[in-house]
């Protein structure tokens, strides 16, 4: 009786783990499909975020993240928070079939694979890294304050936007290419994450919620 019960537990865990595997495994082929037939039209922006010509928009992640400080002495002998490079977290949301489903996950890694064989950063770079694993990693070549007369980034008050450069991609080890040719990444419509201006001590760190829209290029065809 007790074998017969222990077979079934087996076998209804096996079940579960392989409806999990095959919900995954849809999950990553709708996304795939979504990302090579969808047309991305990023909003105008101004010279400093946009990238050169013959790059194009290729996908766009909704993100929910946070961004991170760290409260350090000035040279006046106050304290201050500042941003903290190593801390941007985000979790990237794309509309599929009017659902939003995760993508991309935003966060500072090692350079795995970077371009024109330079050194990778000890401290990390910013890194985007797809549902199929493939990754980029890039860093800020243009700043744009957030401010009500930029339309593509309305909130003032906000973490500014920025156009990245890659600096670095890879594909995902079972050959995931979403990320693996991408040229350039726009952060645009931002909304929160920026500094408080309360007091605090210095080491103390804080996360400060954001959202944004993140659009990803590639070299045209």
């Amino acid at each position: 009786m007790n074998n017969h019960h222990l077979q079934r537990k087996n076998a209804l865990t096996l079940i579960r783990t392989m409806f999990a595997a095959a919900l995954v495994l849809t999950c990553a082929t709708t996304l795939a499909t979504h990302a090579s037939a969808q047309t991305v039209t990023p909003p105008p922006t101004p010279t400093d975020i946009t990238p050169p010509e013959g790059n194009t928009a290729f996908f766009v992640g909704h993100a929910f993240g946070t961004q991170g400080y760290t409260c350090l002495p000035t040279s006046t002998g106050a304290t201050s928070w500042t941003v903290n490079q190593a801390r941007p977290e985000a979790t990237l949301f794309s509309v599929v079939f009017g659902q939003l489903i995760q993508s991309i996950t935003h966060f500072t890694s090692i350079n795995e694979n970077p371009k024109d064989k330079l050194p990778p950063s000890p401290s990390g770079n910013v890194t985007w890294q797809g549902f199929d694993t493939s990754r980029v990693w890039a860093k800020a070549t243009g700043v744009l304050p957030a401010s009500s007369d930029q339309p593509s980034c309305p909130h003032t008050g906000s973490i500014p936007c920025v156009r990245l450069e890659s600096i670095g991609n890879q594909k995902g080890p079972s050959g995931g290419r979403l990320l693996a040719d991408t040229t350039f990444v726009q952060r645009l419509n931002t909304n929160g994450g920026a500094a408080p201006t309360t007091a605090c001590t210095v080491g103390q760190t804080l996360l400060v919620p954001y959202t944004a829209d993140y659009y990803f290029y590639r070299k045209a065809e």
